[in-house]
């Protein structure tokens, strides 16, 4: 399968709505090359622009998903169209990712588990999801996870037990810690032997500068794609049947002995 990881720049002198609009049409520009986009996080306010959130924050289904339910049916694919600062009307705000079907639907909603900030920023302003969020495509399984999630290997052992193949990370990271960016994408996709699509935002927010290079990193724990530092639109070809052929030819998973869960379809 085709998928196109849109490594969008976000700063501060472009409006959320002017983003959202340009992200739309940058997505239904694959139309044709992709069967699966992937935008990062909290593109349109950016990641560490802790004081925009609550001034910015929309319910579920608010502009930015009206947009890129278009952009997706537009476009005819599958659309990780990041996350948003979701505003839930009964509850605090939710650092959430939307992920649309190729006609448009909403195919599922995650609520980030882990938030960062050590008790202050994003730790502080968002509520903390609970549910793991899979998403089941024709050629593979994704499993749906943002940012500082990429730190706790636990969460993504438990998108495997739910069948993932393909593990998507959607993120604001910062430029001083790239290196684990990388490191720890690969060290996912090692563990997990699976596919870890990872991308994240150029420019710089909030006086944040982001670290970009978005990656694609196949089961063995090869970079398969790697973006620059600046926008970019990273398309990669892969085999996503490869994983359950790397499963196959070093059966790692199945030696597990500890946190054992059975295996959900």
């Amino acid at each position: 399968m085709r998928a196109s990881l849109i490594q969008i720049h976000v700063d501060d002198d472009e409006s959320p709505n002017s983003r959202r609009l340009r992200a739309a049409s940058m997505v239904r520009d694959q139309a044709g090359s992709a069967d699966l986009v992937v935008l990062p996080e909290l593109w349109t306010t950016g990641a560490f622009a802790y004081e925009a959130f609550a001034a910015e924050a929309e319910p579920l289904e608010g502009p930015t998903y009206e947009v890129m339910a278009k952009a997706a049916s537009d476009a005819g694919v599958w659309l990780h169209a990041g996350t948003i600062p979701e505003r839930d009307p009964d509850g605090p705000l939710y650092n959430t990712a939307l992920v649309f079907s190729p006609d448009g639907e909403l195919a599922a909603a995650y609520r980030k588990i882990h938030r960062f900030g050590f008790d202050k920023g994003e730790a502080v302003l968002m509520g903390a999801g609970e549910e793991l969020v899979t998403v089941r495509l024709p050629e593979t399984v994704l499993g749906v996870t943002t940012c500082y999630d990429l730190r706790f290997p636990e969460l993504y052992r438990g998108l495997v037990d739910r069948g993932a193949e393909t593990l998507l990370v959607s993120a604001g990271w910062p430029e001083r810690r790239r290196a684990h960016w990388t490191l720890l994408a690969q060290a996912r996709a090692v563990e997990n032997q699976a596919y870890v699509l990872a991308c994240g935002t150029a420019g710089t927010h909030a006086g944040v500068p982001q670290a970009g290079h978005s990656v694609v990193v196949d089961p063995w724990g090869q970079i398969v794609a790697e973006a620059g530092a600046g926008e970019e639109v990273l398309t990669v070809e892969f085999d996503a049947a490869g994983v359950a052929a790397t499963r196959e030819r070093f059966p790692a998973l199945k030696d597990r002995r500890l946190g054992l869960e059975p295996p959900r379809r």
